[in-house]
Parts: C-alpha cells; structure tokens; sequence
C-alpha cells in the first residue's frame, strides 16, 4: 500500500515556522489545541516538531519570562527534547509502521526533503481496524456458511 493514502497534506496541518516568535508559537498551538506541531524553515525544510513540554521546560528556564518578552524570543531557540523521525515519500508499510509506533504523526518529505505532510497514527490505526474489522465479518459469513 502507498504510504500517500494516509497522507495529511502540508495545507491542512496546523504547523510553525522556526523563525516565528515563541509567542506566536504558544498563540498557535493554543488555538489548534494540539500537544505537538511540525516546525518548518521558510524554504519548506521539516526541522523539528515542537511540544508543549518544550515550550513548558523554555518558559521555566526562563523564569522572568513573560508573554511580553516572548515576541523577542524565536522558536528555533527553544530546545526540543525529542528528535521526530521523519519519512519519505516511498518509503514502504513497513518502515512507516515502525516510525509511526513511537509517534503520534509522523512527517513527510518528498524527494527534495521538503515537507509535504503528516500521516497521524490514529489515521493508521483506523484503518488497520477497519481491515481487521472487515476481515473478521468475512470469516464469519465464511464459517456460518460451512
């Protein structure tokens, strides 16, 4: 199956741009509600994957810190503490599966390593039951039918 099927594509994923301030970072993931949200050069690069914990660890570290001074602190200057493995775009069930297990999304790149996407778990897991779902109906008719 082509990994494509699952894809969110780049213009209906709530994401930030590392050059953006850690104020309009906190704005953004305020209003998306999202735990997580992809971080992007200008150029289209995927560099990380901003948490709220890491904005949570930036903001404590910088106790005096207020929303004020947030304007004067862009994002890429916050530590993120987990490295989000990324896919291409071909890569196979398999390998997505493995990244997928240990992530709630997973970025895309496509062969020029621009982001393109995400693919979320739960997309994967629906699926998977869906086909589970599917498979067990059909054994059943099998077997009443026997």
């Amino acid at each position: 199956m082509n990994i494509l099927f699952f894809l969110t594509p780049k213009s209906e994923v709530s994401l930030v741009y590392n050059d953006q301030s850690l104020s309009q970072v906190l704005e953004i993931m305020e209003n998306c509600r999202y735990t997580a949200v992809p971080m992007l050069n200008r150029n289209g690069r995927y560099v990380g994957t901003v948490t709220e914990g890491d904005l949570l660890r930036f903001v404590k570290q910088k106790y005096s810190l207020n929303l004020k001074n947030a304007e004067d602190y862009q994002i890429s200057r916050v530590p993120l503490r987990w490295k989000y493995k990324t896919v291409s775009i071909d890569c196979d069930m398999e390998d997505l599966m493995d990244v997928a297990m240990n992530q709630n999304f997973v970025p895309v790149e496509d062969d020029s390593d621009n982001f393109i996407g995400i693919i979320r778990r739960k997309d994967i897991l629906e699926y998977c039951y869906k086909k589970s779902r599917a498979g067990q109906t059909l054994m059943n008719k099998e077997g009443k039918g026997a």
